[in-house]
C-alpha cells in the first residue's frame, strides 16, 4: 500500500484541498518510519519542507483508528510564536476528525487550559517552561492527563541541543513519562542538524528505543546570496577601485545612501516595496536598527514600513508583527533577533538581511531558510559593519573579523555541509538544582534516596556522581532551599519556596531582573536596569521619556518622544565553534574569490588578505606588534580559547614574563612579554605536555557563574562544572601541539 492510501480519509481530503500534487520525500519517509516501526524518529529537512505535516499525518491517522484515552501527543516548541502558528495549522487539519488541539503557554487563557484539564484529549502544544509549570502545579492530574500518551514531537530540536534548555526538555519528558506510566515515541524535527547520529542518541535518551533517521536526498538548492561591507563613516573600501565583485542587484537603487549609518541606508532602499526580515544578533541592536530605519522613513516623508520583534517585547507587539508579516499584500520589513529564526510561517518572504555575522552556521541556515518559500530561491543579504581602523591601529584591530566570520560560515556549509554538532558533555549542575527543586515542589516530601532515584537517574545527569549530589543536597539544606522534616524526609525550604513560587522558576535560561514598560494603557515590553525619571529609553522601535520608575512593582511609565538612544536588555554572549575560526584563517590565506561578495566587501577582503600575508598572521600564530608587545592568534572556538587564555595567565605567565593579557574573544590575545618567540613556544609546549587538572585553570577565589541557577550551588560544584564542562582543554592542548610542528 502506498503512503497516501495509508493516510486517514480526512488527511487525504486535507491534501486535496491544498492542491498538493504529490507527497514530499520527507513525508513518505516519516510515514514509513512511524507506521512500520516502534522506534523514535528524527526528521531533518530544509525549512518549509513540510516536516510538521510529515510527523502529524501518520500520528493523526493512527489516532483516528484508535483514539487515545488521554492527551495522545505532545508537541514541544521552543517559542510561543511557533506554538501559536502551529496551533492554527493543526486545527485546520484536526477539525474534521474531531481530534482536539490544545495550546498551553503564558499567553493562553485560563478557560482554554481548564477545558483541557476537564477532558484531556488530542494534541497538546506547549513550551518546555509551560510543561515544567504543568508538572509542578498540576502534579495530581498528570497521570490522568497523559495515561495514554503515545508521541512527543519536539520541533526545532537543534535549538535545544546547545544548553540547559534541551536538557530540561529531556528531563521533563522523562519525568512526565514516569508519572503517567507511559513510554511515548519521540519525533524530532529540525532543518539544521550537524551530527544526525548524536542528535538521534540525544532524542532517544532514556527511552530504551533506537532512532530511525530517514536519509532524504535534498535537491540542490540555489541561493541568492550577497555580502556587502560598510564603514560607519567616511569613504568605503571599494570607492575608486576597479574590482571584480557581484554587481548591486537592483540598478534602480544604486543611488541609495549606502554608506550612511553603516549600511542602514542600503537596507532602507533595498527593502522598499518588499516583504523582508532584518536579522540582528542582540535585542539592543534590534531596537537601534529599527529606530534608525524609522528615522529614514520620517526624513524621506514615507510611511513607516518597519516592524520589530524580539523576546522583551509585549505579546501584543510581537503578534502585531507576526500578523502583518503573514499578510500576502503587506510589504513591511521586520527587524528581529532569533525569535523569528525558527519555524513560524510568515508567508512569502522575498529576502532576509543579516547585520554582521551570526555566531553559528545553524543560525545562518535557519535565517536564510525563512526566505525562498513558494518556489523562490532562498535569498540573504549580509551587511557587515566596521569602524574605520585608526591610521595607527595595531594589527589585530585592522582585521575585519565580522566579514571574515560571515564568509567562513557560508563556505563551511557550501563546501562541506557542516553544521555545529550538539554539545552533550557538560556537567549540568545548574539544571540539577532546578530539577531537584522542581521534583520536590511537584511531589512534596521525599526521602533523600527517593529524591536521588527520581533526579539522578534522569539520563541527562549521567556524568554527575552520587558524591556530587550529596554535596549539593547538604548545601541546599544548610541554605534552607531544602528543609529536612522530623522523619528525615526532604521538602522545599523557605528560601527555596521564594524561588519555586515565582513564574520565572520555570525557565532555565538566564533572565535579567526585568521591569515592565507601559505608556498609558499600552504594555510595550520589558527592560533591565531602567534609567531614572527624565531619561530616555528605546523599546518597540521608538524612543520614550521615563516619567516614573516604580521599583517595588518593577514598572516603568513613559511617553513617546523623537530621537535615538541605545537600548539595554542584558548580556547575550555568542559561542563560536573552533571549525569556524579555522575556516576564517583559511579565508585570509587562500586566494579564492567568493561569488557573493559585493564591491566594498571584495575590496575590504583584498586589503585584509594583503595585511595578513605581509604581517605573517596566517602562517605564524604569534606576531610581535613592536617592542615587547605581542599578539597571539590561536584560531580556536570560544571554550578552547577561554582555556588557552587561562592557561597562559595561570601556568605560563611567570616563566615567560607575561603581563597585561587583553583578549578579544575568540579572535586574538594581546600581551607584553619578556621572552622571545622561540622561548614562548618552547615553554608553552613543555607546560602543556605535563598532566593538567582542569581545576588548575580556575582562579583561587573564582566562582564562574555561567548558568541561571549557579548562584544557588555550592562554589565547589560551580567551579567543577566550569572546569570540566565548559573549558575545552583537549581543544587547547591539540592547538598547542600543532605549534610544535
Amino acid at each position: 500500500m502506498n503512503i497516501f492510501d495509508r493516510y486517514a480519509p480526512f488527511v487525504q481530503d486535507f491534501i486535496y484541498r491544498n492542491n498538493w500534487e504529490n507527497l514530499r520525500a520527507i513525508q513518505v519517509a516519516a510515514a514509513d518510519a512511524i507506521f512500520s516501526t516502534e522506534e523514535n524518529v528524527l526528521l531533518s529537512a530544509s525549512t518549509a519542507s513540510g516536516k510538521t505535516e510529515a510527523a502529524f499525518f501518520p500520528i493523526l491517522t493512527l489516532f483516528s483508528e484508535d483514539m487515545p484515552k488521554s492527551v495522545g501527543a505532545i508537541y514541544i516548541g521552543p517559542l510561543k510564536a511557533l506554538i501559536n502558528d502551529q496551533f492554527m495549522r493543526l486545527n485546520e487539519l484536526c477539525d474534521e476528525a474531531d481530534i482536539p488541539v490544545w495550546h498551553w503557554h503564558g499567553d493562553v487563557s485560563q478557560s482554554h487550559k481548564a477545558k483541557l484539564l476537564k477532558k484531556p484529549s488530542g494534541i497538546l502544544q506547549i513550551t518546555p517552561e509551560s510543561l515544567e509549570a504543568l508538572l509542578i502545579r498540576k502534579h495530581a492530574a498528570i497521570s490522568r492527563m497523559f495515561c495514554d500518551l503515545r508521541f512527543i514531537v519536539i520541533d526545532e530540536v537543534h535549538s535545544l541541543m546547545r544548553g540547559d534548555r534541551g536538557g530540561q526538555t529531556l528531563c521533563l519528558i522523562e519525568r512526565l513519562s514516569r508519572m503517567a506510566g507511559v513510554n511515548p515515541r519521540r519525533i524530532g524535527l529540525s532543518a539544521t542538524i550537524g551530527d544526525l547520529e548524536s542528535t538521534g542518541e540525544f532524542l532517544a535518551s532514556g527511552t530504551g528505543r533506537g532512532t530511525v533517521i530517514p536519509r532524504i536526498e535534498s535537491k540542490g538548492t540555489k541561493w541568492r546570496l550577497s555580502m556587502e561591507h560598510f564603514y560607519a563613516a567616511g569613504p568605503q573600501a571599494g570607492e575608486d577601485k576597479e574590482i571584480e565583485a557581484l554587481p548591486v542587484l537592483e540598478a534602480a537603487t544604486d543611488t541609495a545612501p549606502s554608506n550612511a549609518d553603516g549600511g542602514m541606508g542600503y537596507i532602507f532602499e533595498h527593502t522598499r516595496g518588499k516583504k523582508c526580515l532584518v536579522f540582528v544578533n542582540s535585542r539592543e541592536e534590534c531596537e537601534s536598527v529599527t529606530t534608525t530605519l524609522r528615522q529614514y522613513c520620517e526624513a524621506k516623508h514615507e510611511p513607516d514600513r518597519f516592524l520589530i520583534h524580539h523576546g522583551n517585547l509585549s505579546a501584543s507587539y510581537r503578534e502585531t508583527a507576526e500578523t502583518a508579516m503573514k499578510s500576502e499584500d503587506n510589504f513591511m520589513t521586520t527587524v528581529t533577533t532569533a525569535t523569528l529564526e525558527l519555524g513560524i510561517d510568515i508567508g512569502r518572504l522575498e529576502r532576509a538581511f543579516q547585520i554582521d555575522a551570526p555566531f553559528t552556521v545553524s543560525s545562518f541556515l535557519q535565517r536564510m531558510g525563512r526566505t525562498g518559500r513558494r518556489d523562490l530561491p532562498p535569498e540573504m543579504w549580509f551587511v557587515m559593519r566596521e569602524e574605520m581602523p585608526e591610521p595607527r591601529a595595531m594589527l589585530p584591530e585592522t582585521v575585519p573579523w565580522k566579514l571574515i566570520q560571515g564568509i567562513a560560515l557560508v563556505q563551511l556549509y557550501a563546501e562541506e555541509k557542516w553544521v555545529e554538532p550538539p554539545k552533550l558533555d557538560r556537567l549540568p549542575f545548574s539544571l540539577l538544582y532546578h530539577q531537584t527543586m522542581s521534583t520536590l515542589a511537584s511531589c512534596g516530601e521525599l526521602s533523600p534516596a527517593a529524591l536521588a532515584s527520581r533526579v539522578l537517574t534522569l539520563k541527562y545527569f549521567h556524568r554527575i556522581s552520587q558524591e556530587d549530589y550529596k554535596v549539593l543536597l547538604k548545601y541546599l539544606i544548610e541554605q534552607d532551599h531544602i528543609q529536612k522534616t522530623e522523619t528525615g524526609g526532604l521538602i522545599v525550604g523557605l528560601a527555596g519556596e521564594r524561588i519555586t513560587n515565582s513564574f520565572k522558576f520555570y525557565a532555565v535560561f538566564q533572565e535579567n531582573e526585568e521591569y515592565t514598560v507601559r505608556s498609558g494603557s499600552e504594555e510595550l515590553g520589558t527592560i533591565v536596569m531602567p534609567p531614572p525619571a527624565g531619561e530616555k529609553i528605546a523599546i518597540a522601535g521608538h524612543v520614550w521619556i521615563v516619567e516614573e520608575v516604580d521599583h517595588k512593582r518593577h514598572m516603568v511609565y513613559c511617553e513617546q518622544v523623537k530621537g535615538k538612544v541605545p537600548a539595554y536588555f542584558g548580556d547575550c554572549p555568542g559561542d563560536i565553534n573552533t571549525k569556524i575560526l579555522e575556516r576564517m584563517k583559511k579565508v585570509l590565506s587562500e586566494e579564492k574569490t567568493y561569488p557573493y561578495l559585493m564591491k566594498n566587501a571584495a575590496a575590504r577582503l583584498e586589503q585584509a588578505r594583503h595585511t595578513a600575508v605581509n604581517s605573517g598572521v596566517v602562517t605564524d600564530p604569534l606576531i610581535c606588534l613592536g617592542g615587547d608587545m605581542w599578539c597571539l592568534f590561536p584560531w580556536l572556538g570560544s571554550y578552547a580559547f577561554l582555556a588557552l587564555e587561562r592557561f597562559l595567565k595561570i601556568k605560563c605567565a611567570a616563566a615567560l614574563g607575561l603581563k597585561g593579557l587583553d583578549s578579544s574573544r575568540p579572535y586574538f590575545i594581546q600581551f607584553k612579554m619578556k621572552a622571545d618567540r622561540e622561548e614562548f613556544f618552547r615553554v608553552v609546549s613543555a607546560i602543556a605536555e605535563q598532566p593538567l587538572d582542569p581545576m588548575e585553570l580556575v582562579y583561587p577565589e573564582e566562582v564562574p557563574l555561567f548558568e541561571k541557577y549557579d548562584e544557588y550551588l555550592p562554589s565547589s560544584l560551580v567551579r567543577k562544572g566550569f572546569a570540566y564542562g565548559i573549558l575545552d582543554i583537549n581543544g587547547m592542548k591539540s592547538r598547542i601541539k600543532s605549534w610544535q610542528g
